[in-house]
């Protein structure tokens, strides 16, 4: 072997090659990074190999590489031997390849090899050309079925069936100089059905075992107590507090989706706390209704309430409600709904496919003549399982739900392009034209482009046709991009656990799920300089806007179905309590077909808030039970002096008959599972419980 060079130590490849793979070595057990590893850079393309080592911090670098299929080996004295090949290097590109080394005394006899885990950092020459946040988002491998691709992915495998072990290695996202330092936004790779394992036999010598590959199981609980790997989340921070000599006016768009809470609740009933970067506070919120009485003469009613903060001393809370107006089921706009179902391998599951399927039969049945459905499916390809058929066909409409079946591995695109093809080809005019996305929402053929999908997204939502897409499946499961694509094509975003989240979205809610009321909704809340001093907006993160953005058309913003209602909540530090009013609440709204946007103006009166926690009305104070929850459970700074104690005395004092509510009950359910799962320590005393009082509404401004 030849001698190792120091990391960066340029290659003798010749002056036309260009490309460049970088990486890190961690140690599997610590996960601390391993100096002084040897890696070897071998491929056909290249005269010899090339050889670097790794730094103190674990990193290496090899520059100057042809195009080519490169195999590399990772060799350090007290480890055990790791090779990775089939690594596709194009040229003038950087790569990052990132490896876990087990210690020879490691308990696991199992190491794997195969198609490497890489992400491409862009080219060398003219700087990324690659959007990291959409390869965040999509770019990505996962598990087939018969027909599908062999894995992209790799990491530990168990030797025997049994409790599966947090076994996936970390690749971070590189940072646009392609810095191997950078460790922004960690995401997690898969872990099984591995095309090909290099096993250590018991005398030591390595044997390759070819295997099929195969879906990842569903755990059911958590695995070894850890949290549910191959999860893919994308945090936004905590919002701070600010202080209103510097900005006094709060700007955000509206959000009616509730996916990370229905996600919460799928970890913590399966015994796991969920992702920290998976809990959004605003979905939590709104996941709850909080009896809002309709505007009788006008598209909105503004609900406004506030009181005392149980955690953050000498603040104020201040709820503010927005409803929709209703419209009945027999009033809802005819529709054609085009299901563009994902049936790769990692779907071939009762709780994923069969999840979705028996959805789709409950959704038949909400449905009558004046709507339409399509079914499109996408594994390897897409093709189209129904033509657009008239509800009434129920029977021709089941079967073709029946007859989906898993397939292949997972080309997105090809089946969201099928799918708008449909909608186009029969357009409701002036009714509901959605396509549906139901997926795990992990994508490894088709989409190669960020900027491709999300202009296509937005071209068909511009021309009526909207998507929504639907998320299933814990492990393997990318909440990013789901998220994305409803946002950018103006439609919700919702996670199925259970039937009856179903029900809840395609029959409870249908009208207001698929009729929307208002479009491109915007909120502000300027407050009074005179009376507040500093405010915070409790969740909200990915939807800020600036103060200039919420005057200016052109720029989207969310969108409100019939009956919606959107609640937010403010931390609010009062100067002058005995001012008339602490600022003034716009709403900006544009027709469902578009247009120029209206503005609705109400101001927010001092006598709203409330002398004591106990003195707010009922679903006020649920409104803050929820969003606390969330902010525990995302480790936020502000909610530090709240304990799990302090939630289940908060909940336990909404009263009846409010906790007799299905929903709120299960709130109280999981804020207890919450307490037994988190091992982070509580460092701060709880409240003491409050008295509550009968009051069952929140006030509505005139």
């Amino acid at each position: 072997m030849m001698s190792a060079a120091p990391v960066g130590a340029q290659s003798q490849a010749g002056t036309a090659a260009k490309s460049v793979i970088i990486g890190t070595v961690i140690d599997v057990e610590t996960r601390k990074p391993v100096g002084d590893v040897v890696v070897t850079a071998t491929s056909p393309s290249l005269q010899g190999e090339q050889v670097v080592v790794t730094d103190a911090q674990g990193n290496y670098r090899i520059p100057q590489l042809p195009a080519g299929t490169y195999t590399l080996r990772f060799e350090k004295e007290a480890f055990k031997l790791y090779a990775r090949s089939e690594i596709q290097l194009l040229p003038n590109r950087t790569i990052r390849v990132n490896v876990e080394l087990l210690a020879e005394h490691f308990s696991r006899s199992v190491n794997v090899i195969g198609a490497p885990p890489t992400i491409d950092v862009g080219s060398t020459n003219q700087g990324v050309n690659v959007d990291p946040e959409f390869i965040k988002r999509i770019a990505v491998a996962r598990p087939v079925g018969k027909g599908g691709a062999k894995r992209g992915f790799e990491s530990l495998v168990e030797p025997a069936p049994g409790p599966r072990s947090e076994g996936g290695y970390v690749v971070d996202n590189p940072s646009p100089d392609g810095d191997p330092n950078s460790t922004n936004d960690r995401v997690r790779a898969p872990s099984w059905a591995l095309p090909y394992m290099h096993v250590i036999v018991p005398d030591g010598t390595p044997q390759t075992v070819y295997r099929a590959p195969q879906p990842a199981p569903e755990p059911t609980v958590a695995p070894l107590g850890q949290r549910f790997f191959d999860m893919y989340f994308k945090g936004y921070g905590v919002n701070p507090t600010v202080d209103t000599e510097e900005e006094r006016f709060s700007t955000f768009s509206v959000d009616t989706d509730t996916a990370s809470y229905t996600l919460t609740r799928a970890y913590l009933e399966r015994g796991a706390l969920p992702d920290e970067q998976a809990v959004r506070v605003e979905e939590f919120i709104n996941t709850f209704d909080y009896g809002y009485a309709n505007a009788p003469d006008a598209p909105f009613s503004v609900n406004v309430e506030g009181f005392p903060s149980p955690a953050r001393k000498g603040y104020q809370v201040v709820h503010i409600g927005v409803k929709a107006r209703d419209v009945s089921s027999v009033e809802r706009k005819p529709s054609h709904l085009v299901f563009v179902i994902d049936v790769s391998g990692s779907m071939a599951m009762e709780n994923r496919l069969g999840l979705v399927k028996r959805s789709l039969r409950l959704l038949v049945d909400a449905l009558d003549e004046r709507d339409w459905v399509s079914i499109v499916v996408y594994g390897s390809t897409a093709h189209q399982v129904l033509a657009p058929t008239n509800a009434t066909q129920r029977a021709t409409i089941l079967g073709a739900i029946d007859s989906v079946q898993s397939e292949g591995s997972t080309n997105a695109q090809a089946g969201m392009e099928l799918g708008y093809a449909l909608a186009a080809s029969h357009l409701v005019k002036g009714g509901i034209n959605r396509v549906i996305l139901c997926s795990d929402g992990v994508a490894n053929n088709g989409i190669t482009e960020a900027d491709g999908i999300w202009e296509r997204v937005k071209e068909q939502a511009a021309a009526g046709i909207t998507l929504s897409t639907v998320g299933f499946g814990m492990g393997n499961y990318n909440d990013v991009l789901m998220e994305r694509l409803a946002q950018v094509g103006e439609g919700n975003y919702s996670y199925v656990d259970r039937l009856e989240e179903a029900r809840r979205i395609f029959v409870q809610n249908l009208t207001g799920t698929l009729q929307v009321v208002a479009k491109d909704v915007k909120l502000q809340v300027e407050f009074d300089r005179k009376t507040v001093s500093r405010y915070r907006l409790i969740g909200y993160e990915n939807r800020l806007l600036t103060k200039q953005q919420f005057n200016d058309d052109r720029v989207d913003a969310g969108e409100v179905g019939a009956g919606h209602a959107v609640t937010a909540l403010y931390e609010v530090k009062l100067r002058d309590p005995a001012q008339t009013n602490f600022g003034t609440l716009r709403i900006r709204y544009k027709a469902p077909e578009g247009g120029s946007s209206k503005l609705i103006e109400k101001a927010m009166p001092v006598t709203l808030l409330r002398p004591a926690y106990e003195k707010a009305a009922s679903p006020t104070r649920l409104s803050y039970v929820a969003a606390a929850f969330a902010e525990k459970l995302r480790g936020s700074y502000w909610a530090r002096p709240l304990t799990y104690d302090a939630l289940v005395s908060l909940w336990e004092e909404l009263g009846t008959p409010l906790k007799a509510r299905a929903d709120v009950a299960e709130l109280g359910e999981l804020i207890r599972l919450a307490k037994k799962l988190d091992r982070r320590q509580d460092r701060f005393e709880s409240f003491a419980p409050v008295r509550t009082m009968d009051a069952d509404r929140v006030p509505t401004l005139k």
